[in-house]
């Protein structure tokens, strides 16, 4: 085949992509980014609706922000995380619909 395929990803693109979909092979972040699509929450009320620790969920967002999953900001002496963007919504969104379609 002398003509390269349109549309594969370089190595480093692979690499980073697989880096990327490696954070979310973890249900607790699953569980932080469901949250998180429909509203911006604080670590303490996070941990409370997730029955996790506080340290748990920081450990979570931690991974989830260095791979812009998640965004935070503060509001006094509050740290309020959400989704970073629509593009991690739609993420999100779709990979749920796609669990609840019925198998063919």
């Amino acid at each position: 085949m002398d003509l390269p395929i349109q549309g594969i990803l370089t190595r480093e693109k692979a690499q980073r992509m697989a880096e990327f979909f490696g954070v979310l092979g973890d249900p607790n972040r699953w569980r932080i980014l469901s949250a998180l699509a429909f509203q911006d929450m604080r670590v303490t009320d996070l941990a409370e609706a997730l029955e996790m620790t506080d340290s748990a969920v920081s450990h979570q967002l931690r991974l989830l922000r260095t791979m812009r999953l998640v965004r935070y900001f503060k509001q006094g002496r509050n740290v309020i995380y959400g989704l970073k963007d629509q593009h991690i919504f739609n993420l999100y969104r779709e990979a749920s619909e796609h669990i609840d379609e019925p198998e063919d």
